[in-house]
């Protein structure tokens, strides 16, 4: 399983209904039925995600998470997750106010463009930074929305969600040690991953 996942799970409640919007391969929810009791749903649209979630018992719906997440109805799940998923949407305002209508509360993982070596990556070479956390192109990228940690704090301010917990990580995913408090993950960390909660 990816290191973030691993940092993510922590963030889930045990016994909890999990809807992983963006699941891939249902590693995540595979693991969180095994070692937190969790039942759940994942939500992707490609084929070979898919059938990879499917092989390992993971319940998975073929549904566009931009468009379709009307779907499921209020207060049906626990919690919703958004492991890398969050930057790649297309309305991530509307993709909050859905957490809010699912669940109220939420794991938001996502990587972080202003990390130091996506600065001086940018600066030195005049191109889009690619990096162990950010591994594609410009032009390959699935990332719709490129944003620091500080943009994406704002955003849960605006749309009325209290950060409960965040773990902030390294470039290869894993938590990161001594970077937590402060200004200074936006420039220090590779990403984070954010337990939130509806005001």
């Amino acid at each position: 399983m990816r290191p973030d996942l691993e940092v993510v799970s922590t963030l889930v409640p045990p016994g909890a209904r999990v809807l992983d919007l963006g699941c891939g391969h249902g590693e995540l929810l595979a693991y969180l039925a095994k070692t937190h009791d969790c039942t759940g749903t994942g939500v992707d649209t490609d084929p070979e995600s898919l059938i990879a979630a499917i092989r390992r018992g993971v319940s998975v719906i073929d549904l566009d998470i931009d468009s379709q997440l009307d779907e499921f109805a209020d207060g049906s799940y626990d919690i919703v997750v958004l492991s890398q998923t969050l930057q790649a949407t297309r309305m991530p305002e509307q993709i909050m106010e859905q957490i809010r209508r699912i669940a109220g509360l939420g794991v938001v993982s996502v990587p972080n463009f202003a990390h130091w070596r996506n600065r001086v990556s940018l600066a030195c070479t005049g191109r889009m930074p690619v990096s162990r956390a950010l591994p594609h192109r410009w032009q390959d990228t699935p990332n719709i929305h490129l944003s620091s940690l500080s943009d994406l704090e704002q955003l849960f301010a605006e749309q009325s969600f209290t950060i409960k917990q965040r773990i902030t990580l390294d470039p290869e995913g894993r938590a990161a040690k001594g970077i937590a408090r402060g200004g200074r993950a936006n420039l220090l960390a590779a990403g984070a991953a954010y337990l939130v909660a509806s005001a």
